[in-house]
């Protein structure tokens, strides 16, 4: 029963969480129920529910209620612990739950993992970045955190080490390897690549001090010149007693700071929200510091739009927030760049090489928005072909924001950063990314070896083809060669579609050491799920991967006879003079739809009748759960009453009306039980439908917990008649 808390006879029982079936645990997820093949129209949040933020909080926490059994489930060691990270929902009710991973308390460094499940909570299968249990000889380390640090600051490749410190170095275990490490993660601080104060993230083994991994915790936009214009656009302001500030209430509060170019080691340590007493901001040059503002707060804002109308995603951390901006940080800085440490972006006001441009392109923008959006999902490691996935899903949406801007004076293409001076025109081509002399366009054994900036080019060049296929093209305005590593043709599937695909691959199946092979299987089941396992769009996005040399493409489908809608059958009263299906639970969730596993067949309480019923509420903390059955035709003869068996256990006292379930029709409540109902068996009720005879209703059971104590409803034998 997913993590509830069992009461008998009022006495508190530990609820044993194996009613979590495995049905299947494997590096890539069992197929679930498609599209049917031939499905061509894109679903909408690439096929995601949409959830509140109190919605998607309490499927969080239910999921972090079932942590100890899905980590049975998955055969992890006595150790482990998983840490529910994020939940999505697709239409059809199953779930995708994202759980960090510790062991003996310590965080697991490519511990991550994504645990796929059915409407009815059975584990269909699950994607872990490190497969099976993580083991460490001990958790004691050789070395102290300041020995770390020195080690730390010894390996860093991207800190110039004269001047370079270390801190923070913690006790972690590295899976991201074959063998788990007890390791320490240090932060070494110092001039380096990407300014007067760079920041590294180094791994070292805590008995021998070798390193394990190091890579740069700016994820930046690097190049040689940054810069755009806008033009005249419209903002979101906040009109203030004095006048007005570049504050977006409409997208999550969004702020964009002057940061008066603080140093890039204390970005905000001047900063100071825009305000003036008109709401007309900027000239269009960067005689004015406004204008570098205007930039941000629009291409922010258009990054937003585009998650929210594409994927119904509410911010980057998709819970409403706005993350703030800093705009002329530092001096002579070309960088810009997203730090999910403060939940904030920073952009640097280029340098002599670009004539001193801001670098606040639209496309830098939706490309800095979208790490954050990588950090709160996959969070792919920022090394190896997992940093050059990071850089490529940056640059893939960074593009779809310029596309969806629409803006006259940034029309939409394939290229990343055409409007920021660059000598070369451009910082990197999707279409054909080694036409720059540098990005990979094929990928190779030595891949993971290269800048991610470079390797990015590879998760580019699938993207693009699968989005517009081969052949010469003028996009935007600017020409564009779908050239392919196989000499292969074909035609795209659209970029909307292509995005879709790809959303889904980040925030569903790939992890955080996910590479190039494994985005081609996450891509592959993203799809499937949307577009149908024998789709047209999943044999295309296979033969984009085949181009890029990731695998080989898949048999062609053919072009399907689309199946015949089925007609809706009208309701009508199931034998037996119930008009409920399955009202006594014993066909399990059949007929029903429950918003957790509720109806269950658990030996630890007892059903009335039969072995099956529904258990609903026993957290003991906020939770609310539904069961309910639509299409109900309630009798149009007599005097239609529900009558239902109820039995009631709870750790709460007195008569107060803490946890509750309530009866509801078409939404309105009829009855309402709680604690203060508590029996030591069960209990008939009765409901009066009078009021909706001859109608065709929804019927509800809706239960509520509170903080403090935990409170069981048993249901069994439910009737309309």
């Amino acid at each position: 029963m997913n993590g509830k808390n069992a009461l008998a006879a009022g006495v508190a029982a530990a609820l044993a969480l194996g009613s979590v079936t495995m049905v299947a645990t494997q590096s890539t997820a069992a197929p679930r129920p498609t599209a049917a093949a031939g499905t061509s129209a894109a679903q909408p949040g690439a096929g995601f529910q949409a959830m509140t933020a109190d919605a998607r909080g309490e499927a969080i926490r239910a999921a972090g209620r079932n942590a100890a059994a899905t980590a049975r489930a998955l055969g992890l060691g006595p150790d482990e612990r998983l840490v529910a990270k994020d939940v999505l929902i697709d239409a059809d009710g199953a779930r995708h739950v994202r759980y960090d991973r510790t062991y003996s308390g310590l965080p697991v460094i490519g511990g991550d993992l994504v645990v796929h499940l059915a409407k009815d909570g059975t584990i269909t299968g699950s994607d872990l970045a490190h497969q099976g249990a993580v083991r460490v000889a001990g958790t004691t380390p050789k070395l102290t955190a300041a020995e770390a640090s020195a080690k730390a600051v010894k390996h860093a490749r991207h800190v110039k080490k004269a001047k370079a410190g270390s801190k923070d170095s913690t006790l972690v275990v590295y899976a991201v390897g074959k063998i788990p490490v007890l390791a320490y993660r240090s932060t070494v601080t110092g001039a380096g690549e990407t300014g007067p104060t760079s920041r590294e993230a180094v791994i070292v083994d805590a008995t021998s001090g070798a390193a394990l991994d190091q890579y740069e915790l700016h994820q930046n936009v690097t190049g040689t010149g940054n810069g755009v214009t806008v033009g005249q656009v419209s903002l979101e302001t906040t009109q203030t007693a004095g006048g007005y500030t570049l504050t977006d209430t409409a997208h999550g509060g969004t702020i964009v700071y002057d940061a008066y170019n603080s140093p890039q080691s204390n970005p905000r340590q001047n900063a100071r929200a825009f305000s003036k007493t008109t709401n007309s901001w900027g000239n269009g040059t960067t005689s004015s510091r406004e204008s570098a503002a205007v930039d941000a707060s629009y291409g922010l804002a258009k990054t937003w739009d585009y998650y929210k109308n594409s994927f119904n995603r509410s911010g980057i951390r998709n819970d409403g927030r706005g993350a703030p901006a800093y705009v002329h940080v530092d001096t002579n800085l070309l960088n810009a760049f997203y730090d999910d440490n403060c939940f904030c972006m920073y952009f640097g006001d280029g340098s002599s090489q670009n004539g001193n441009t801001p670098v606040t392109a639209l496309d830098v923008a939706g490309h800095e928005m979208s790490h954050g959006v990588t950090a709160a999902t996959a969070n792919l490691t920022y090394s190896g072909e997992s940093g050059g996935l990071n850089e490529a899903t940056s640059d893939i949406f960074g593009t779809m924001v310029e596309f969806s801007a629409n803006n006259t004076g940034d029309p939409g293409d394939y290229y990343i950063g055409e409007k920021l001076n660059m000598s070369g025109g451009y910082m990197r081509r999707m279409d054909n990314p080694s036409a720059d002399g540098r990005s990979l366009s094929c990928w190779n054994s030595s891949a993971g070896s290269v800048d991610v900036h470079l390797s990015s080019g590879i998760g580019n060049h699938f993207f693009y083809l699968a989005a517009e296929g081969t052949g010469a093209k003028t996009i935007g305005g600017r020409s564009h060669t779908g050239t392919t590593c196989n000499n292969d043709t074909f035609t795209g599937i659209g970029k909307d579609k292509a995005a879709a695909v790809w959303y889904r691959a980040l925030t569903t199946y790939m992890t955080s050491t996910t590479n190039y092979a494994g985005a081609r299987t996450a891509t592959l089941q993203a799809a499937a799920d949307l577009y149908g396992a024998n789709s047209q769009e999943r044999y295309l996005v296979s033969k984009a991967w085949a181009a890029v040399s990731v695998g080989t493409a898949l048999p062609d489908p053919g072009t399907p006879t689309p199946s015949p809608t089925d007609p809706t059958p009208s309701p009508t009263t199931p034998p037996g003079g119930n008009a409920l299906a399955n009202g006594g639970f014993e066909q399990g969730t059949s007929g029903w739809t429950q918003s957790d596993n509720i109806i269950t067949n658990s030996s630890l309480q007892a059903a009335r009748d039969g072995s099956w019923y529904a258990w609903m509420m026993g957290y003991g903390a906020d939770a609310v759960e539904s069961l309910s059955q639509s299409n109900v035709a309630v009798p149009s003869t007599g005097t239609p009453k529900l009558t239902f068996w109820l039995k009631v256990s709870t750790q709460e006292s007195g008569f107060t009306a803490y946890d509750t379930l309530k009866v509801k029709v078409n939404g309105t409540t009829l009855a309402t039980y709680s604690n203060a109902d508590a029996s030591s068996g069960y209990v008939q009720k009765t409901v009066d439908l009078s009021a909706y005879k001859g109608q065709t209703v929804k019927l509800e059971f809706a239960g509520t917990e509170d903080t403090y104590l935990s409170t069981v409803f048993l249901l069994d034998d439910v009737t309309i008649g």
